[in-house]
């Protein structure tokens, strides 16, 4: 009797008897995100944390995504995500690992960056106008953190639905960092639309040099300018400037390589599995994760569509140094990917056009607009809810 009842306690604690259906399709969906980014290398250094972490916290009985019953992905996501420290620190690492020097030595790029943001509160309205079906419930403050999706930056889209819509950060997470993997597939059919071959052909010239000095003096003047305009951005966008000051210095190396290399990694590792943690099927399986999803895509590609658009208008007013369009893509924050993108869409056409450099000053600038544009959803979205 004992043994038949040891028995079935061991048949009752297996995953085979406690398995959902709904645990099973998050499995799923956890082992695709590694196939994409194991055998496609779609963003590979957070899609693997991500889907791993899905796996984990789908598994039943062993609650690794409760902090409260010791899971330690849910004290990981509980520590450092729940109040936005992993994507502060995330920024911190970036901002080491940039070169403003061609935003720099373009300024008129910044507007390229600010204009690809535009898709945000294109998704912000979209995601009120589902809120007023019977079938989805979004508020204000739901609207706004599906909307910075579309600055395609995950540290700032976890950040901003950590501070207005902590129930969501599963669904927008995985969103923001799916779309980030798939910059090379969804932007050039949309570079393609709304450009002529004439324009993609454009070969821009050299930019200047930048002095050090210059890139000294540029984090410390963006974060005054922030701290005077819009305080509720500083803590992402001083978080960028601290890193790329740490780096553009010259006197802290030790500190920049920290910044680049270890904290980054770590972070990152941290990050994916807090992010994995929320694609519980009881959280994740709703309604509301597919209207997310979409209203990411929508708001990722009218980004895209308008950073393109504004660099057509500026190269008609530029009578001495055209603008190539194709840059205004690259106005979106997926660093260095959109760049990439650019580069490659504008060599198709003219194997003798190199636009990296100059596409990395509209993207670097969709890094500060994405952030400033977070900042404005902090300040205004609770005002208003």
């Amino acid at each position: 009797m004992d043994l038949g009842r040891a028995l079935q306690g061991f048949w009752e604690s297996t995953g085979l008897v406690n398995f959902t259906w709904g645990q099973t399709v998050m499995i799923l969906v956890g082992l695709g995100l590694l196939f994409l980014a194991i055998k496609k290398k779609f963003e590979p250094l957070l899609l693997v944390p991500i889907g791993f972490g899905a796996i984990l916290a789908n598994i039943p009985l062993a609650e690794i995504a409760n902090f409260t019953e010791n899971g330690f992905i849910g004290i990981l996501y509980h520590s450092g995500v729940e109040n936005g420290l992993f994507p502060l620190l995330i920024f911190m690492g970036v901002g080491a690992m940039t070169d403003f020097g061609p935003l720099i030595a373009n300024p008129r790029t910044l507007i390229l960056g600010a204009a690809a943001q535009f898709g945000i509160f294109v998704a912000l309205l979209g995601a009120l106008a589902l809120g007023l079906t019977p079938w989805i419930d979004f508020n204000l403050f739901d609207a706004a953190s599906i909307g910075i999706i579309g600055g395609a930056d995950g540290p700032t889209a976890i950040y901003v639905t950590s501070r207005l819509s902590p129930n969501l950060l599963g669904p927008i997470a995985v969103a923001a960092y799916s779309y980030m993997a798939l910059v090379p597939i969804i932007q050039p059919p949309i570079m393609r639309l709304f450009t002529t071959k004439k324009e993609r052909m454009i070969k821009m010239e050299q930019l200047r040099h930048v002095t050090q000095l210059e890139k000294i003096l540029f984090p410390i003047s963006v974060l005054i300018v922030c701290i005077i305009l819009l305080p509720t951005a500083t803590p992402l966008v001083g978080a960028l400037m601290f890193g790329n000051l740490a780096k553009e210095s010259g006197v802290v190396n030790r500190l920049s390589d920290t910044l680049q290399h270890a904290l980054i990694n770590i972070v990152t590792i941290f990050l994916g599995l807090s992010v994995g943690s929320k694609m519980q099927a009881d959280e994740f399986l709703k309604l509301e994760t597919l209207g997310i999803l979409v209203l990411g895509l929508i708001a990722f590609s009218i980004g895209t569509m308008t950073g393109v658009l504004l660099a057509k208008l500026m190269n008609k007013f530029s009578r001495h140094h055209q603008i190539n369009p194709l840059i205004g893509a690259a106005g979106v924050s997926a660093v260095p990917m959109a760049a990439r993108v650019v580069n490659k869409v504008g060599q198709e056409e003219n194997p003798h056009n190199f636009l990296l450099m100059h596409a990395m000053g509209p993207n670097v600038a969709g890094v500060i607009g994405s952030a400033v544009a977070a900042g404005i959803l902090l300040a205004i979205v609770p005002v208003f809810g």
